[in-house]
């Protein structure tokens, strides 16, 4: 008896005893090798999918799981079962879910009907859930079927939801018959979706959704156009982004934040500041602009949160400005970034005596690679905040290094050094 008859009279013995956990790894072995091609099994396919069945039907939820990979292997032989099983409405839900989930992997021609036929006639939230993500991965052979849903009320946002998983510009013609629908959500998802294509029929849908009467299509419009930065200037887009920064929905406001920061202009960061400094401006959407002033990647986002460290009085925006500060990458701007940082260190400004702050300015200072900073972060050791001298040690070792270790040696046998200082350096190359 040649190894692959060994095996298949093991599956079966497997089966014949409920022995589950057995019977899929012989199947795995009889089909997920390179063996799977083997005559004896090509042969047999119908006998390992009945056993293949058999787990599936009284299987566990993981034994479900396992068991679904030698159903894909075994190719279209295992459609018609399955779609005798997603028809059952007699058939336990997870069953069903299983068998939805298995025919979107074939990605076959001969699977769409009996999932959009499941998608019109289930009342089950996750099977409809299920059948709609299954046709969104079947891709192009999908969308005339999706398309056909689309003039049904009851079945219109599912399969908006179903033609927004495939990434083909085809999508585009069906998606623009519903961006007016009188459903919230499927205007929503038709914009999202329509948002990932660079295509010239799109910009005049996503200007006109800004304003729509419903927040979700605002936001989406609003983030649509902040991935088109390279039609800002043709389009005016700050000038009609804007307006959306005061908009009567918060999520909207930092959706707008998000997108201005990114079409990278000093126009973009002169709108930005001016919400930000406002006294009537929500803490969340402030966090946001602060983020997006650093996203600019200009040096007026950078000036304007300087302005903005003196002109606002709470710590929690201190903080954050002192954070993305740190975050700087674009090497134009990693030293104006750092002389921020260390001005305030040098200055009296009321942040610098909040030990978290101090320890966020090391933390920046390191960052931002500055050798400037190697004399404020030692004097930072005289901090008698722990945190504050970690973060002080950790930015000196990655400055300085060696030079910095050596200088905290000559600095150890300085008698002049403060009391606080002198502790500090000691804890710098004890730590070192």
């Amino acid at each position: 008896m040649n190894n692959i008859n060994q095996l298949l009279v093991q599956a079966q013995s497997a089966k014949d005893t409920s022995d589950l956990s057995s019977l899929i790894q012989y199947l795995q072995q009889l089909t997920l090798t390179e063996a799977s091609t083997n005559p004896d099994i090509v042969n047999n396919r119908e006998h390992i999918l009945e056993l293949a069945l058999s787990v599936l039907q009284v299987g566990d939820f993981q034994q479900r799981w396992d068991i679904t990979k030698v159903l894909i292997h075994l190719g279209n032989v295992a459609i018609p079962p399955l779609i005798n099983i997603l028809k059952d409405e007699d058939t336990e839900e997870e069953l069903r879910w299983y068998a939805a989930r298995i025919l979107g992997e074939f990605q076959h021609p001969d699977t769409i009907f009996p999932l959009v036929e499941l998608l019109k006639k289930t009342e089950d939230e996750e099977l409809k859930a299920i059948a709609s993500t299954a046709l969104g991965q079947m891709g192009t052979v999908a969308i005339t079927a999706l398309t056909e849903l689309l003039n049904n009320e009851d079945t219109r946002l599912l399969a908006v939801r179903s033609l927004a998983y495939i990434s083909s510009q085809e999508i585009i013609t069906p998606l623009l018959t519903v961006v007016q629908d009188a459903q919230v959500a499927v205007r929503t998802t038709a914009i999202e979706a329509l948002s990932n294509f660079h295509d010239q029929r799109v910009t005049p849908i996503l200007l006109n959704a800004l304003d729509d009467l419903a927040a979700t299509v605002r936001r989406a419009a609003v983030l649509g156009l902040g991935f088109r930065a390279d039609l800002c200037t043709e389009l005016d887009l700050v000038t009609r982004l804007q307006p959306r920064l005061y908009d009567f929905n918060l999520e909207v406001c930092c959706a707008a934040a998000i997108a201005l920061s990114r079409m990278g202009t000093d126009d973009a960061a002169d709108q930005l500041f001016q919400v930000l400094v406002s006294p009537n401006t929500p803490l969340q959407l402030q966090l946001e602009i602060i983020r997006g002033l650093m996203w600019c990647e200009t040096l007026s986002g950078l000036e304007y949160l300087h302005q903005a460290l003196n002109q606002t009085s709470s710590e929690t925006l201190w903080q954050e400005i002192i954070t993305v500060l740190g975050q700087v990458q674009k090497p134009q701007l990693t030293t104006p970034a750092a002389e921020i940082l260390l001005e305030i260190l040098q200055s009296q400004h009321p942040a610098i005596k909040i030990a978290s702050i101090k320890s966020a300015i090391a933390l920046a200072l390191g960052q931002l690679d500055n050798q400037q900073a190697i004399e404020s972060l030692i004097l930072l050791l005289a901090n008698t905040n722990q945190i504050v001298r970690l973060r002080a040690i950790a930015s000196l070792k990655k400055l300085a290094g060696e030079d910095a270790h050596q200088k905290l040696q000559q600095l150890a046998n300085d008698t002049k050094l403060s009391p606080d200082l002198q502790q500090g350096v000691a804890i710098a190359l004890a730590e070192w």
